[in-house]
């Protein structure tokens, strides 16, 4: 009787042996790697933006949100909030967008729906949680000059009219 345990224990490792020879290795793909590290972007600068289409409120445009990184060609993320008169949230889109579908940012009332919509934009890796209410809250906020030659003209100008100073005197 005591060679039934000593028994189930061979056979039990004699599978387990098998079951490792047939485990082969693969090569990793991008897309493995990508879910393996997820703080590995897809390309330099890659970052992610919450998205969602008409959801009802914030909390379920953010719950809900793919956590995919945001297509190249893209550099911020957009968040419009359409508020009824008594400031509930109807609808929330987000989405990663160029920097075309930032430039009218602010809140307009909508006198026939009697609606109030406002529209946000962002640089940054989800950097659109919160909603835009107001038109304080309803701005384009960048991390960096969108328009990088001409600070760096109006530098220029800064520090030869300085010079001009220096050497006039």
């Amino acid at each position: 009787m005591e060679s039934w345990p000593t028994l189930a224990w061979v056979l039990l490792l004699s599978l387990i042996a098998d079951c490792l020879k047939a485990v082969q290795p693969r090569d990793f793909t991008v897309k493995d790697i990508i879910y393996l590290h997820p703080s590995t972007t897809p390309y330099p600068g890659g970052f992610k933006c919450f998205t969602c289409e008409k959801a009802a409120d914030n909390y379920e445009c953010n719950r809900w949100a793919p956590d995919i990184y945001c297509p190249q060609g893209t550099r911020y993320c957009y968040t419009q909030h359409t508020l009824a008169a008594n400031g509930e949230s109807i609808s929330v889109t987000k989405r990663c967008v160029p920097l075309e579908d930032c430039l009218s940012t602010g809140c307009i009332d909508s006198k026939y729906e009697g609606y109030k919509i406002c529209t946000s934009c962002c640089e940054g890796n989800i950097c659109n949680l919160p909603l835009p209410r107001n038109a304080t809250d309803a701005i384009f906020a960048t991390t960096s000059p969108i328009n990088q030659t001409k600070r760096l003209s109006q530098h220029i100008s800064i520090i030869t009219s300085c010079l001009l100073l220096v050497f006039t005197s």
